[in-house]
């Protein structure tokens, strides 16, 4: 999208991943002709009810950084034993106001107690793989995008195109 860093950014005010797509979606299809899709992702783990889910990117409040939310997710987890964690990623494809689609993907794993990994961004180097052996963080970016919450997202929503010409 031409000028994209120009224009102001959503607000992702929605109580779920599809729904702050959706949010998202709409906000810069207004700026398009045609369609336009747009992602919301992040993690959840089990022990924390889900948290930080929709706040992921601002777990640890204003201004975080991958650092600071690391940080903070350790510490809430400290004593939790359930450390089971999901990443999340939800795909609204819209045609103006029109919602075409929402796509999912999701990829299971847990969090460790200490990250692991140079790789990725976000909590990639807490998050472990087992089908993998490693985190994301230590994983390459194509064996990550192969079984990634956003590669089976993209998939689907791909897959679900195949009958329309582009």
């Amino acid at each position: 999208m031409p000028g994209f860093r120009q224009i102001p950014p959503c607000v992702e005010d929605g109580a779920t991943f599809e729904d702050n797509a959706i949010i998202k979606a709409r906000h810069y299809a207004r700026l398009v002709t045609g369609p336009l899709f747009a992602d919301d992702s992040g993690l959840e783990v089990d022990g924390l009810g889900g948290a930080p889910g929709v706040y992921s990117a601002r777990f640890s409040g204003p201004g975080a950084t991958d650092a600071s939310n690391n940080r903070l997710l350790l510490e809430r987890l400290r004593g939790v034993e359930d450390r089971s964690a999901r990443f999340v990623c939800a795909i609204a494809l819209v045609d103006g106001e029109r919602l075409l689609g929402v796509f999912h993907g999701a990829v299971a794993g847990r969090i460790l107690e200490a990250p692991r990994g140079q790789g990725g961004f976000g909590y990639d180097p807490l998050f472990y793989y087992p089908p993998y052996g490693c985190t994301f963080g230590e994983a390459g970016e194509e064996q990550k995008f192969a079984i990634s919450h956003r590669g089976q997202a993209l998939q689907a929503m791909l897959e679900a195109l195949k009958p329309f010409p582009l």
